[in-house]
């Protein structure tokens, strides 16, 4: 049996490097085919969109297929490993990303999105998504 640091280590390797793939596929999808997105999603995915709530594969793609044509543009991803019991016992990892997105017509935003990831049979689904736009607030007087 491994030293239970080897152990984390790889784990933290293995979501490093699922959370690496996935956010290549997942932008490339969101940007240019938002109809390949379901097959990233579990059945019974949940998804908030800047505070939105939107529950079930099929309610999640309807959602994003009905937002106008964006462009995404990466600044940072990260990914921690979760302990198997937190979903089903699978394989599971927190991702976070960071980056801009433009969609048509609009000037382009910060957004910050935040994904449940769980592995079955090696392939990776979004067990709940969560979307925010980053919002500047107004100055504060006196800080």
């Amino acid at each position: 049996m491994a030293p239970p640091e080897k152990d984390l280590k790889e784990k933290a390797e293995q979501a490093a490097q699922a959370a690496k793939q996935f956010s290549d596929i997942f932008y490339e999808c969101f940007d240019k085919k938002r109809h390949a997105l379901k097959n990233l999603y579990l059945d019974s995915a949940t998804m908030v969109w800047n505070g939105q709530a939107v529950s079930g594969k099929d309610s999640i793609i309807k959602f994003l297929e009905d937002l106008p044509t964006s462009i995404t543009i990466l600044n940072s991803l990260d990914s921690q490993p979760v302990d198997e019991s937190a979903f089903e016992n699978q394989t599971t990892i927190v991702v976070t990303s960071f980056g801009k997105v433009q969609f048509t017509d609009n000037k382009a935003k910060s957004f910050y999105q935040t994904f449940l990831l769980s592995s079955k049979d090696n392939v990776w689904k979004i067990v709940s998504d969560n979307y925010r736009f980053m919002e500047v607030p107004p100055s504060s007087a006196g800080l």
